[in-house]
C-alpha cells in the first residue's frame, strides 16, 4: 500500500515525512552529495545544478536506482513572468532526473508523481512546478504528460559543449565580477573557441499544485506535442 514514509519521531511525538511509496517502489529524500555524485556519473549533462535544494532518491526494493533534483530555475527571479505574483519560494523546477535502465517502463512518470505527492506534504509553500523536456531526450516530454503536467509550448535555447560537458548559454554571458561568475564560467568563456554551440528545442511543462494559480499563468496552455511530430 502506497503511503508517506516517516523518519524518526521527535521528543514531541511528531515524525518528519521523508518520502512516499511502498516497499517495491518509493522516493525518499537523500543527501545532496550522494545525489550530485550519481547525477555527474549518469545524467546526460554530466553536471549538477547548484540551485537544486530537494534531492530525492528513487528506490526499488530498497535499491537506489534513480535521482530527482528540484530547485530554482536558471533565473530564479523570472518566475513572475510564468505565473504572475509567484515568490521565489513558491515554485520548483525539476532540474535533474535520471533513472537506471533496470527500472521498468513508466518508472519516470511514476517517480515524478510520487515526488509531487511528497512535495505537497513536505513543502507546503510550493504552488506549482515547472520542467522542460529537452530535445536530446526525445519523445517531447511524454513522461510529464503521463504525470498530468500541462504543456505550455516550446522554444529554442542555445547551449555550448566543451570537453563532453554541456552548458546553457547564460553561462557564456555572465560578466566577470558578477555573483554568478565562478571557475566554471571562467573556463568556458576562456575556451570559447574550442566549444561547440548549438540550439535545442525545449518543451515547457507545468504542474499546478494549487489549481487556483493556473488563472495567474501568463502563458497559454497548448495540446500535448506528439512524439515524432515536426514543429
Amino acid at each position: 500500500m502506497k503511503d508517506y514514509i516517516l523518519g524518526n519521531y521527535s521528543l514531541l511525538g511528531a515524525a518528519e515525512v521523508i518520502g512516499f511509496g511502498d516497499d517495491g517502489f518509493y522516493i525518499k529524500e537523500i543527501d545532496r552529495d550522494t545525489a550530485n555524485r550519481i547525477i555527474i556519473k549518469n545524467h546526460y549533462s554530466k553536471k549538477i545544478y547548484s540551485g537544486s535544494y530537494i534531492h530525492l532518491g528513487v528506490f526499488m526494493d530498497g535499491e537506489l536506482v534513480g535521482i530527482l533534483q528540484y530547485g530554482y530555475a536558471m533565473n530564479p527571479q523570472s518566475m513572475d513572468g510564468v505565473v504572475a505574483g509567484t515568490k521565489i519560494d513558491e515554485y520548483l523546477e525539476l532540474n535533474r532526473m535520471w533513472l537506471h535502465d533496470k527500472a521498468p517502463r513508466n518508472s519516470e512518470s511514476k517517480a515524478i508523481s510520487y515526488s509531487i505527492k511528497y512535495i505537497k506534504r513536505k513543502y507546503k509553500k510550493i504552488k506549482w512546478i515547472q520542467s522542460f523536456a529537452d530535445e536530446r531526450c526525445g519523445r517531447f516530454g511524454v513522461v510529464y504528460q503521463a504525470a498530468n503536467f500541462q504543456y505550455y509550448g516550446e522554444h529554442k535555447s542555445d547551449f555550448w559543449e566543451l570537453d563532453g560537458v554541456v552548458y546553457h548559454n547564460i553561462i557564456m554571458t555572465v560578466k566577470e565580477g558578477a555573483s554568478q561568475y565562478n571557475a566554471t564560467t571562467k573556463r568556458l568563456q576562456e575556451n570559447r573557441d574550442r566549444a561547440t554551440k548549438y540550439s535545442l528545442r525545449q518543451f515547457r511543462y507545468l504542474y499546478f499544485i494549487n489549481e487556483r494559480e493556473k488563472k495567474n499563468c501568463r502563458l497559454k496552455q497548448k495540446p500535448y506535442p506528439k512524439h515524432g511530430a515536426i514543429v
